[in-house]
């Protein structure tokens, strides 16, 4: 997919499917990256009393559109980052907490602390929901089962039925 950061930045000023203020944290420059943005360590490293370096999430306006996942500082208009989430994985880490990694970088995650489990698991829900193969296989069930009930093809009528990107084999599972 090609997309060019005038883009990005028109698809950020989109209605958001789900946006809220949450904690933070981007994996460390040079560690590779998926992030429009490379490079844009989201914490800070403190020290605690015994001397031992302490990660500190940010808070991040966080807004999902389409298949993209933005992220902003609280007080700025446009996005410092955005994530494509295609080919990742979104996993519940612990209470609250949940990250986005994707499957050719499994070690660099993305890492999101929610106010309450709840909020957590509606993330984790929109966001398996937002991907391109998600709707795919969505479309394709929906269609079967349409085809079940009425014995026509409903994508027939607009000429797209045989179309490989609507058939159940083309792509890998």
């Amino acid at each position: 997919m090609r997309y060019n950061e005038r883009e990005l930045l028109c698809l950020a000023r989109q209605p958001a499917e789900k946006a809220a203020e949450i904690l933070m944290r981007v994996p460390k420059k040079g560690s590779g990256g998926r992030s429009w943005l490379e490079g844009y360590a989201d914490t800070e490293m403190w020290r605690d009393l015994r001397g031992t370096e302490v990660e500190v999430l940010k808070k991040r306006l966080v807004k999902l559109v389409v298949n993209f996942l933005f992220y902003f500082r609280t007080d700025e208009a446009e996005p410092i980052g955005a994530l494509l989430l295609e080919h990742c994985r979104i996993t519940k880490e612990e209470e609250n907490v949940f990250s986005i990694s994707f499957i050719e970088e499994p070690e660099r995650k993305y890492c999101f602390e929610c106010d309450s489990e709840e909020q957590c698991q509606e993330w984790i829900e929109a966001l398996k929901r937002a991907s391109y193969e998600f709707m795919r296989r969505s479309l394709i069930f929906y269609r079967n089962e349409i085809q079940k009930m009425t014995g026509k093809d409903p994508l027939e009528q607009y000429g797209i039925s045989e179309e490989a990107r609507f058939q159940l084999g083309t792509r890998k599972q």
